[in-house]
């Protein structure tokens, strides 16, 4: 059976009413920013320009300015300029809706409703199913992919999105967009692009749907390059790995990390998306924990806090507030790599 296919035209997306209302998403919490005042300054000379490029298949993708963040680990983030932003969620905010009907209900990120804190509720829910309640033992396969961003191989993309879009200017529109960036021949995606976000999902999305049609695995849950598979199982999870490594390999040329990869039983603690998950409990990573107390200070203590809800650790909240109430947090980073919360990295 073939895939659903996206019915919309290249008009619809190119469209001026499509540009301005995308303008105005764009612009939420930005206008303050000196590349996006200038661009509004001449608005709809510049909307209108970038209307005619894209009507006589004359536009082009600028180049990107690289930068850095942590949060925590070193992330290299490049930003395009204001005008191939516009155009990113003029794209986006017509694909996002088609595509986000094709992927599986437990994949969860980058999309609307399915951020951190749902995927790892979603993750104990699972636990509990599979082990009765905790009456059972629950293993859990977890791995992470090698060079996610970096890995994402450009003609693999593109054949994936012919598959379901049959407008051929979409597609040219999108291979402008895709060939923008690289790390290497014909290698990556830009962690800057906000179709980036949608693009990655669409690729393992392939992946998703091999798991669930052709190992029929139940209990399986991705974050971004981050999935797990539970049972109550051990073998079962151990006889899908060279099935997993095969299709990742051959089908979407990605490694899983050789790091990363790990088999354990829940009760000996399972780290994933930035808790560690016990049966009836979850705790705050040692390494989060204490990079909490020595950064925590009164602008980002709510943030600190919001961290804690989500998991036992009452005791920690309790010293974050005491370290700020004492004045020990340090102030000289909460502004670069102390934020906790999501960074604005597709503007």
């Amino acid at each position: 059976m073939g895939k659903i296919q996206f019915t919309h035209g290249y008009h619809y997306i190119i469209s001026l009413e499509n540009l301005l209302e995308a303008w105005q998403e764009f612009l939420c919490g930005k206008r303050q920013r000196q590349d996006v005042q200038e661009f509004e300054h001449n608005l709809m000379t510049n909307v209108i320009a970038l209307h005619n490029e894209l009507i006589n298949f004359t536009y082009r993708h600028s180049g990107y300015k690289a930068f850095k963040i942590s949060d925590p680990k070193p992330r290299d983030i490049h930003k395009a300029s204001v005008r191939d932003r516009l155009l990113h969620h003029a794209i986006y905010r017509q694909l996002y809706p088609f595509f986000n009907r094709t992927f599986i209900a437990d994949s969860y990120s980058c999309r609307n409703n399915k951020g951190t804190h749902k995927a790892i509720n979603r993750f104990r829910s699972m636990s509990y199913q599979v082990s009765k309640n905790n009456t059972k033992t629950c293993w859990v396969l977890k791995c992470d992919i090698r060079k996610f961003f970096a890995s994402i191989d450009h003609d693999i993309l593109k054949s994936i999105l012919a598959e379901y879009i049959p407008d051929r200017n979409i597609l040219w529109l999108l291979n402008r967009v895709i060939d923008s960036f690289e790390v290497a021949p014909n290698k990556g995606l830009p962690l800057g692009n906000l179709t980036s976000q949608l693009f990655v999902n669409v690729y393992m999305n392939e992946f998703d749907q091999f798991v669930k049609h052709e190992l029929k695995q139940r209990y399986y849950i991705r974050y971004a390059d981050d999935f797990a598979f539970l049972s109550d199982d051990k073998q079962e999870l151990a006889n899908i790995i060279k099935s997993v490594h095969e299709f990742l390999g051959k089908k979407l040329e990605l490694q899983i990390h050789p790091n990363k990869i790990s088999l354990s039983t829940l009760a000996s603690g399972v780290d994933y998306l930035g808790y560690v998950h016990f049966p009836k409990y979850r705790i705050l990573r040692t390494k989060t924990k204490k990079r909490a107390l020595y950064l925590v200070n009164h602008k980002n203590l709510s943030s600190y806090l919001g961290v804690c809800q989500h998991a036992n650790a009452f005791d920690v909240e309790r010293e974050l507030v005491n370290r700020v109430l004492r004045g020990l947090g340090s102030t000289s980073k909460c502004n670069t790599s102390a934020k906790i919360e999501v960074y604005d990295i597709y503007p």
